[in-house]
């Protein structure tokens, strides 16, 4: 009975003898598995040119160079080639030498069926534990991608640039969806450190008894249902960096605290008497005005000057317009790729739409329309009847939605002329009779609603 715990692999057996060759393929493929087999080294090393196998089994003793030296030759060809070497006459020194050059394992002989097949699944899973953690790494890297070649983010980089690999406390300041989180996690990227924890908190979206909790812990049975003690973001962000997002959201009684632990590095748990001494960066960021703040009473001015100690501004997206190609490019390719969707083009007049509107809600609101392009437009290519009422009609979408009757119909009455205008390629005829309407009539309305089937539909 076949075994199907991992699902199936490319394996190549080397070993110069037959029986062995035969039985390890039997194994093998009874697992599930797709085997080649070689006699020598040399052979061992055509198959790797020729294709690609996710373990090899390598004999130790080969004619002609031995299955160590064949080793250092697969380490020179594939450098991440997972190995298990197989030897008759095992030694400790042998085996040694193999983990040295980059054996996963050792397999002895005589070779049983159960310890061949273990042997196998374990380097394969840690060989997709690897592609997997690769992976995710790669898409870490695309999520922290800063995109756009406009002034305003040349000079955003140099900053970074700057800034990073000092220990100076930064304030990030910049509307909703303009990217503070992504800038707070570069410049903790391109500090030194880097290998540490990068902790972020959204101030706004913790309760006022609750964010005490979050950034300090707590001892067990400091209130009701505290079974257990529990680290604080504080705690966490030793040795690395604290994002306090939303900063101006914190009570005055909060800021008091943090502000404590900003110039005595170390703070006391809830509940608890003992303190615990942290080296944290903190980079904080707001989307509020925080000098008006201090005026009004809300926001500490001791506190501000602590964390203002390099300022950031972030340019909302209707200020760099030039990046939105660029923009749409990037999260097209990363949600096709995330969602296992062909490749999608924007079809005529939608580039230009996307740069006529004035985005309040910034990238993150480009990136989230372009998300959902990706999910519901079936077809490869992205059409102006799959934007969003608000970017095709963004005169309209400034007053808000519908508030009567009237202004519900007309909004209905423009989307379903310019989507029967496509599906007609813009022949205001072939549409007039698709509709059943006069053409004459239909014109009234094209110009009524400044609809110009030639130019703007096309």
């Amino acid at each position: 009975m076949k075994n199907h715990s991992m699902s199936q692999a490319r394996l190549l057996i080397v070993d110069d003898e037959k029986n062995v060759r035969l039985s390890l393929r039997r194994t093998l493929e009874d697992d599930g598995h797709a085997t080649e087999v070689a006699a020598d080294g040399e052979e061992c090393l055509r198959h790797l040119r020729e294709g690609s196998f996710e373990v090899v089994l390598l004999d130790v003793w080969l004619p002609g160079s031995d299955g160590l030296k064949v080793l250092e030759e697969i380490r020179l060809l594939k450098p991440d080639q997972y190995v298990v070497m197989i030897s008759g006459h095992g030694s400790i020194e042998t085996a040694v030498r193999a983990t040295k050059l980059g054996a996963f394992d050792f397999l002895e002989k005589p070779l049983t069926s159960e310890k061949t097949i273990l042997v196998v699944e374990h380097a394969l899973k840690q060989l997709r534990l690897e592609q997997e953690n690769r992976t995710l790494k790669d898409l870490v890297r695309q999520e922290t991608q800063m995109i756009g070649s406009s002034v305003p983010m040349q000079a955003l980089r140099q900053q970074i640039a700057f800034a990073a690999p000092t220990e100076g406390r930064i304030l990030i300041y910049g509307e909703n969806g303009t990217g503070k989180e992504l800038v707070a996690r570069l410049l903790h990227q391109y500090s030194a450190r880097q290998a540490q924890a990068f902790i972020p908190l959204n101030c706004a979206a913790i309760p006022e008894d609750l964010i005490e909790n979050e950034l300090f812990g707590s001892v067990k049975g400091a209130y009701t249902g505290a079974t257990e003690a529990r680290k604080g973001k504080f705690e966490l962000a030793h040795g690395g960096t604290l994002f306090l997002d939303e900063v101006g959201d914190m009570s005055l009684k909060t800021q008091a605290k943090v502000l404590r632990v900003l110039e005595a590095q170390r703070f006391s748990p809830v509940g608890g008497s003992r303190t615990i001494a942290v080296d944290v960066r903190v980079i904080a960021a707001t989307n509020q005005n925080l000098e008006e703040q201090i005026e009004r009473g809300l926001f500490r001015e001791d506190l501000f000057f602590r964390l203002n100690v390099i300022p950031f501004e972030l340019p909302p997206l209707r200020q760099r317009k030039e990046d939105i190609p660029e923009l749409l490019d990037h999260f097209m390719a990363l949600y096709c790729r995330r969602y296992g969707k062909p490749a999608k083009i924007l079809a005529p007049g939608v580039l230009d739409r996307f740069s006529a509107y004035c985005w309040p809600g910034n990238v993150r609101e480009l990136r989230n329309v372009v998300e959902r392009m990706v999910i519901m437009v079936p077809g490869a290519t992205v059409d102006l009847s799959d934007l969003p009422l608000t970017i095709l009609h963004p005169q309209a979408s400034r007053s808000g939605p519908a508030a009567t009757w009237a202004q519900a119909r007309e909004q209905f009455e423009r989307q379903f002329l310019e989507q029967k205008l496509r599906e007609n390629d813009g022949n205001v005829s072939r549409t007039a009779a698709a509709i059943g309407l006069e053409r004459s009539h239909l014109h009234r309305k094209l110009k009524a609603f400044d609809i110009r089937p030639a130019r703007s539909i096309e």
